[in-house]
């Protein structure tokens, strides 16, 4: 089938209790290790694309890339998204581009810029058949050229989300609730140590998304920063020359939980990150002789694969719901 817009997969989903997963895609083996994992549990995807992404690897490549993934996977819905629009350009590039879904987020942005901007976007969209994402609330944390402090970040207030979605006319929302972008979502301050001395974070604020579904009763809600932060890919990463001492993410649980509520999007970057991180240096240190690429990036697209299946069936709950 051709790439999807989001509409039909997160209705579904809404009423299905579970989330799609929206994974960040920079590379070849990044695609195929995602594509493959989708492709066996038969799970709706959703490939998105980073304005840093489309700096590092050119637009062109990308969207050929994810077009062979749906080549390769007849059977499943696959969407390809913009992440992080900075601007109604970027996003109108995308659009005229070939995506299917993109977001703008104008959430740095005073409310009515931010209804503004995205109304904008809205329009341009709806024209070409492609389907909005925008952001209420600040996510803190660092991810490509999203760089938000802890100070400036702010959560998501449920009194402005009705005004916004009608002004806007936007086709999801994302809110922020607690998650945060990058390795680093908390500082060791912020976070409490269980009894083997493993940071444990706050917990996600799910009175606001209560909250938030209460007053948009049936819209798709959407989770950035939502990476759990694998410890056993950072201990491959630190055993092998890294250094990330006290990177801690988001309990699974909590997010399992969201995603049985009104959350229907879960983004996932930097778990994809580490494993393929992980992965590398495990193979440089017992391969220090070896340097064809292929020799170690074939590991890294397996563990990249293995994450994304775990997050299918355990996280997202959206395993055979394609």
């Amino acid at each position: 089938m051709p790439f999807v817009t989001t509409t039909e997969m997160f209705k579904k989903a809404y009423d299905g209790g579970y989330a799609v997963g929206a994974f960040n895609v920079n590379n070849m083996e990044i695609v195929q290790g995602i594509t493959e994992a989708a492709r066996e549990q038969h799970a709706p995807l959703i490939l998105q694309v980073s304005k840093g992404a489309r700096a590092y690897a050119n637009h062109t490549y990308l969207v050929k890339l994810v077009e062979a993934a749906v080549i390769e996977c007849p059977d499943i819905p696959i969407a390809l998204h913009l992440d992080h629009g900075p601007d109604f350009e970027t996003c109108k590039s995308c659009i005229d581009g070939g995506f299917t879904s993109v977001m703008i987020d104008a959430s740095s942005k005073p409310f009515a810029e931010n209804i503004e901007i995205t109304r904008k976007v809205v329009e341009y969209a709806h024209d070409h058949g492609v389907v909005v994402e925008a952001e209420l609330g600040s996510l803190a944390g660092v991810e490509d050229e999203v760089n938000v402090s802890a100070e400036d970040s702010s959560y998501t207030r449920p009194e402005e989300v009705e005004e916004f979605v009608s002004k806007t006319g936007c086709d999801s929302l994302a809110i922020a609730i607690g998650t945060s972008h990058g390795a680093y979502k908390f500082t060791a301050a912020q976070c409490t140590r269980n009894e083997q001395g493993v940071l444990v974070p706050p917990p996600l604020r799910f009175d606001i998304l209560e909250e938030v579904s209460r007053r948009l009763p049936g819209f798709p809600i959407v989770l950035h920063g939502s990476s759990s932060v694998p410890q056993e890919f950072v201990k491959m990463i630190n055993e092998n020359g890294g250094r990330l001492p006290d990177a801690v993410g988001i309990p699974e649980e909590q997010l399992r939980k969201a995603a049985t509520l009104s959350v229907c999007k879960i983004n996932i970057d930097s778990d994809l990150r580490l494993a393929m991180t992980g992965s590398i240096r495990k193979y440089f240190a017992e391969h220090p002789d070896h340097f064809d690429p292929r020799q170690y990036l074939t590991p890294a697209r397996a563990n990249i694969k293995a994450i994304v299946t775990h997050k299918l069936i355990d996280v997202l709950g959206c395993a055979g719901k394609a």
